[in-house]
Formats: C-alpha cells, sequence, structure tokens
C-alpha cells in the first residue's frame, strides 16, 4: 500500500476480515502455507501512528490445493519425418502466471533440462522423451512434473516405403490387364481367322459337289461278257468347239 513519506505506520495483516498479523512497524510478511486452511482474502491495513487514520489495500485471494497441481504435456503430433518439427504445449490448470522448465531424455541418455525455455509452447525437432512442470514464486513453487510425451522420427525410407510401393503395384496391373488384354485379342482373331478359312473351303467343297450332281452327266454301259456284267461310269463334257484349222479342212 502507498503511504505518506515522513510519517510513522502501523500494519496489520486480515485474512477473511479477521486480524490476521497484529500491527507491526514491519512492512513485509512471509505467509507458510501449511495446509487447505490457509486459502482465504488477504488484505493489509496501515495506521499512521499520530492519528487513528485507517488506510486499506486492496485484496488477494490464496487457494491452497489439496495435492500439488500437476502440469499436462501435449504434443502436435509424436511421429515427425527427418527435418519436421513439432509443437509441445504445458500447461497447468485453472491457473495463471506460470513460468516452464522443459526436460528431455532418451531410451540412451538421463534426462537434461532444455534450457532458455521457460514458454508454454516449444517446437523441437529431435526424437526423445518429453515431459514438463510449473514454476512461479519467490521462493519458487514447483508443479509435479507431467506425464511423458515420445516424440519418434520417421525415415524417409520407411516412411516413403508404402507410397512406393503403392505407386509401383498400380502401373504394374495396369501393364499386365493391358498385356492380358492383347494376348486376348491376339488369339481370339487367330481363331475367328481359321474359322474363316474352314468356312470358305466348306463353302468351296459345297460347290464342287454341287457342280458335280447338276452339271455331269453318268452313262452307265452294260457289258455282258463272260456271264459277267460290269458297270462303267464315263463322265462326258460338253464337245469343245472346233478350232480354226478343223474349220478350213472341213469340206464345204
Amino acid at each position: 500500500m502507498n503511504e505518506e513519506k515522513g510519517t510513522d505506520w502501523y500494519y496489520e495483516i486480515n485474512k477473511d476480515g479477521q486480524e490476521f498479523v497484529p500491527y507491526d512497524t514491519n512492512k513485509d510478511y512471509k505467509l507458510q502455507i501449511m495446509a487447505t486452511h490457509d486459502s482465504g482474502e488477504y488484505q493489509c491495513s496501515g495506521s499512521w501512528l499520530s492519528s487513528h487514520h485507517i488506510k486499506n489495500s486492496n485484496t488477494v485471494s490464496i487457494t491452497v490445493l489439496a495435492d500439488k497441481p500437476r502440469a499436462t504435456l501435449t504434443a502436435g503430433t509424436t511421429i515427425i519425418p527427418v527435418g519436421g518439427s513439432v509443437t509441445l504445449t504445458c500447461s497447468v490448470q485453472s491457473s495463471d502466471g506460470w513460468k516452464y522448465e522443459w526436460f528431455r531424455r532418451t531410451q540412451r541418455t538421463s534426462e537434461v533440462q532444455i534450457r532458455d525455455q521457460q514458454n508454454r509452447d516449444i517446437r523441437v525437432s529431435q526424437g526423445g522423451i518429453y515431459s514438463c512442470r510449473g514454476t512461479r514464486g519467490n521462493p519458487v513453487y514447483y508443479t509435479d512434473i507431467s506425464d511423458d510425451v515420445t516424440i519418434e522420427i520417421t525415415s524417409v525410407s520407411s516412411s516413403s516405403f508404402p507410397v512406393l510401393m503403392i505407386t509401383g503395384l498400380i502401373p504394374g496391373i495396369i501393364f499386365i490387364s493391358l498385356l492380358f488384354l492383347f494376348l486376348y485379342t491376339k488369339v481370339y482373331r487367330k481363331r475367328c481367322f481359321a474359322d474363316d478359312q474352314r468356312v470358305s473351303q466348306d463353302e468351296n467343297q459345297q460347290q464342287v459337289y454341287s457342280s458335280l450332281l447338276h452339271g455331269d452327266r453318268c452313262v452307265y454301259e452294260e457289258i455282258r461278257g463272260s456271264g459277267n456284267t460290269q458297270n462303267a461310269c464315263l463322265l462326258s463334257s460338253p464337245p469343245s468347239p472346233p478350232n480354226r484349222l478343223q474349220q478350213m479342212a472341213a469340206p464345204p
């Protein structure tokens, strides 16, 4: 509280409207928090020595928790690629004015504090096991340390393997499908060509057989002799027209 210069003042501290520390010339008082019943509304009052004039300070609310508050650590993601980074956030529920301490360890190294980091949010690019806690006040008050969060770094080969496998599999399937279609088309055309040739040969044979039935004559003669009868089938064709020499040699 602000008091007039060049005068003597006595001070007292009240808690929840009741005297907590009696009047004293000492302006400073250190409150030892021992239990939850120390929670309350605290106010300072000043009284001028040569007068009954009293001045009151503002009221400060103090809440004492049954258990130490625990910091909470969250990560945007727990798996990052090589060269990537992730934001870690440390918080203390329902309370303000905290600074934060950050810690990191691995399976092979012990825990060390990350220097020059007191912010609520930090960005990291290393894999490891992270934790944090909140601090404030003088002397410093610490919250319980948060649960661990493990950040993993994925290599390029392992992360890109599924992508490479998929991108390689799709063209392979397309190539095999086109090859199968090409072979099927080639075999189908060859079979159709053979069927066409067979049909053409059948038609030619049918025409020859039809010509023999309708265009030629078969003459049978019975030759009797020696008591045997033989049948001779003579295929006769229409006589060819006489040539020019035969026409000149013929008598008029």
